[in-house]
């Protein structure tokens, strides 16, 4: 396995629509693999393709404790077949936004459908955090990142201080 390089905000390529998976191969079982590794070591309880530079519908998420076992979900071409019409706000991050947190609305309940690592379908529903994380995993899939789904004034700041933490460790890095 292998540590994979995360993209942070703001770069264009956060904000590419992915394309689907032909088939879960070696190649893209290998990339799921390396994203856990990746979101392990990060610390974080999701990660998408394209947080990575690969712009493949695929995404890992893992929301166990630390203290217990791990229980990681690895998906190729998610999406949601139904959304419960009660909502619940999380206080989001990503590992593509460090340090930068906001509220966002999301459906408490999903069904949602994938492809795991072996290629087999699957269909789950989950709620809560684990809910939360999947959406915002696969939100990065269509290029979406979480502070757009909150207002511009916040977003504006946000982007504006990763900006500028990009350009002084660039500098910092010459």
């Amino acid at each position: 396995m292998a540590v994979l390089p995360i993209i942070t905000a703001p770069d264009p390529r956060l904000k590419v629509k992915c394309e689907p998976v032909a088939a879960v191969e070696k190649t893209i079982a290998r990339l799921m693999d390396d994203m856990l590794e990746t979101m392990y070591l990060a610390p974080g309880i999701g990660l998408a393709a394209p947080q990575v530079g690969v712009t493949k519908r695929v995404l890992v998420v893992d929301v166990s404790s630390k203290d217990g076992p791990r229980e990681p979900i690895r998906m190729a071409n998610p999406e949601t077949v139904w959304r419960s019409d009660a909502l619940t706000v999380y206080e989001e991050g990503c590992l593509s936004l460090p340090e930068q947190y906001a509220e966002v609305e999301r459906p408490e309940k999903i069904r949602f459908r994938y492809l795991d690592e072996k290629g087999v379908l699957q269909e789950r529903e989950a709620e809560g955090l684990l809910a939360t994380c999947i959406q915002h995993e696969m939100d990065h899939l269509d290029g979406i990142i979480f502070v757009d789904h909150i207002s511009a004034l916040k977003r504006r700041m946000i982007l504006r201080k990763l900006a500028k933490l990009k350009k002084h460790q660039a500098l910092a890095a010459d």
